[in-house]
């Protein structure tokens, strides 16, 4: 999910400023400078999101088991009983519920409330907070790397078509990649990125043109 995540804010963003600045008028070495820092500030941007995310989020977890935890300690039948509620919540009959609520708490009490009503499978916190903030700003990086080799080797006339038509190919490359990986189907998952890339595109072609016809 962040390498995906990464990847397309990655070719959107940077591929939506280097066609904003094209449109501009800027020069060359402007426009290659400003996306080269727009590519550096979006990948650290994005690993300190994505870590500050990932944290937080084990931090709910871990808050949420040591609550449970307590209280099946204080008041373990309240806690039997809520365990068996769920499970009839769910089709199961009231006293084969209280007697699989029983055998669930006997063998992992702490692990069977974690699922039943948090929805929580496995450890609390397991997902790394580095290793999501490096997948991301890597992402980003080879994301966005491919609109700014675009705009270095594209022609100067039409520089800001190039970086788009580079931009396009990629989202629908990440598209179809994600869905797949996924076991989505590919056309929706492509639709959706190309949209919203290519509005993102054409707004700040906009901007540029407004600016650069005001400069």
């Amino acid at each position: 999910r962040a390498a995906v995540l990464g990847a397309n804010d990655g070719i959107v963003s940077s591929a939506s400023l280097l066609v904003g600045v094209s449109a501009a008028g800027m020069a060359h070495g402007n426009v290659l400078l400003t996306g080269l820092a727009g590519l550096t500030a979006g990948a650290l941007s994005m690993a300190a999101g994505e870590y500050v995310s990932v944290s937080a989020q084990a931090d709910v977890e871990l808050a949420d088991l040591e609550r449970e935890r307590v209280a099946l300690i204080e008041d373990p039948d309240y806690e039997l009983s809520e365990l068996a509620e769920g499970l009839e919540n769910r089709g199961v009959e009231s006293d084969l519920a209280l007697e699989v609520a029983a055998q669930m708490t006997d063998h992992d009490a702490l692990g069977a409330h974690a699922r039943e009503e948090l929805g929580m499978f496995g450890l609390a916190g397991q997902a790394d907070p580095l290793q999501a903030a490096g997948a991301s700003a890597v992402a980003f990086a080879l994301g966005g790397g491919l609109p700014l080799l675009a705009a270095l080797l594209g022609p100067s006339g039409v520089r800001g078509l190039s970086v788009a038509l580079v931009a396009m190919l990629a989202l629908v490359m990440l598209g179809a990649g994600g869905a797949h990986l996924g076991g989505a189907p590919k056309w929706p998952a492509i639709r959706r990125v190309v949209f919203w890339g290519g509005l993102a595109m054409a707004v700040t072609a906009g901007v540029g043109h407004l600016f650069g016809a005001i400069g």
